[in-house]
């Protein structure tokens, strides 16, 4: 089983100012392993358009994408090739169709997929899941009430969201999540407004040559952008944020591609054309992670914002958005999911939201999910975890928590 990011290191979605440990590392963009995804890298006849990386997992990684057909934002979830994760995609697939067939007017609470299909490349031939495009996740909206817990009444509100959808799946479906966690339980939206491509006016980068996807700030030639045509004083407005950002935006290039394609060097391209007037100035869509999505971490690192958390009176921005935001929330990542009569494995949850029942050997249902909620009704209510176990020299973390 893959065990929650926080047991080794730091969590998947972690601000800390060392990154190192917040991305796939190289070892496994080999035969059998990932795929290498670049920004603007096209899949299934060049429906799909990627935009940015949202994260990785053991078994896949996650990137933000543009669904050409349907123009909306999606998330693109690409598996590693070899057999035994191909057949996890599978089974994860026939979990998702079903959750999806029974939740036609999506009141549930719970992910859906959108597509799916196979990608072929160097490594192999890879199971890929489009899913909706979400928010940031449950952990990330614990960082900004400064794991200080927050009032109950917001605390109710999502566990009302989380309890529909375990209710569907337990019930309905004879279906156990075994791995809810604050890290598989997404927002509708982001918690930040700015951070969401559908609000935030990015240009996109749409399915042509590198310096065709090259768009300007204000509206694509011919093009709608996710929020539709832009007004005059839209298009102003991101032209002068395109000028402020231009001079650092070759460097940025680089470190981002570099993160995003570990196996093969590149070139940064150019971003922004040179014979261009200053208003018509050009920029790539931003390869910055969006915070959260499909239980995902950042997979560059925005200084800028960085240094703005550091400013005076950043505790009480991220507690005026804490106050605004929409708590509506979905539940996510069934890749460990199995059914009440179709158990895949024993060794079930995240340790700190493990049940009795799983410590012990014995059998588990779909109890074993209402355990890890109350864990985090506790986690959300005081930014704490509720078992935190460590092991010793002649114990093991399991059996201090039993």
């Amino acid at each position: 089983m893959e065990e929650n990011q926080r047991e080794d290191k730091d969590n998947a979605q972690t601000d800390s100012s060392d990154f190192t440990s917040e991305d796939e590392g190289t070892d496994d963009y080999r035969r059998g392993g990932y795929h290498a995804v670049r920004v603007g890298d096209t899949f299934k006849t060049a429906r799909y358009v990627v935009q940015s990386k949202l994260g990785w997992g053991h078994f896949s990684t996650v990137w933000l994408a543009w669904d050409t057909h349907n123009s909306r934002y999606v998330a693109l979830k690409v598996q590693k090739s070899a057999q035994h994760y191909t057949e996890a995609a599978m089974d994860e697939i026939t979990i998702l169709k079903q959750i999806a067939d029974g939740d036609p007017d999506d009141k549930m609470c719970v992910v859906k997929l959108l597509d799916h299909f196979k990608h072929s490349g160097p490594n192999g031939q890879h199971v890929c899941m489009v899913f909706e495009y979400l928010g940031d996740n449950l952990l990330k909206l614990i960082k900004y009430s400064d794991y200080r817990g927050m009032p109950l009444h917001m605390v109710k509100e999502i566990c009302y969201y989380v309890l529909v959808g375990l209710d569907y799946l337990h019930r309905q479906l004879s279906i156990i999540h075994t791995d809810l966690k604050p890290e598989n339980i997404l927002l509708l939206s982001t918690i930040d407004p700015s951070k969401d491509a559908r609000k935030s006016g990015v240009p996109l980068v749409l399915p042509s040559s590198r310096d065709k996807s090259l768009f300007e700030c204000g509206s694509p030639r011919g093009v709608k952008t996710a929020n539709g045509d832009f007004m005059k004083s839209q298009k102003k407005k991101i032209r002068r944020k395109a000028k402020r950002a231009a001079k650092g935006c070759a460097e940025k290039e680089a470190s981002e591609e570099s993160e995003l394609e570990p196996n093969t060097p590149r070139t940064p391209e150019s971003t922004n054309d040179s014979k261009s007037k200053a208003g018509d100035l050009q920029i790539h869509a931003t390869t910055h992670a969006t915070e959260g999505q499909m239980s995902s971490l950042d997979g560059v690192k925005d200084n800028h914002q960085e240094n703005q958390s550091h400013k005076k009176g950043s505790r009480s921005a991220r507690k005026m958005l804490l106050q605004s935001v929409d708590l509506k929330c979905k539940l996510v990542d069934f890749g460990n999911a199995c059914w009440t009569y179709k158990q895949f494995t024993s060794d079930i949850q995240t340790r700190q939201y493990r049940c009795p029942e799983v410590l012990l050997g014995s059998k588990y249902s779909t109890s074993a999910d209402l355990w890890s909620f109350a864990c985090i009704c506790f986690e959300l209510a005081t930014g704490d975890v509720l078992f935190d176990p460590h092991s010793g020299d002649n114990f093991d973390r399991d059996e201090v928590l039993a």
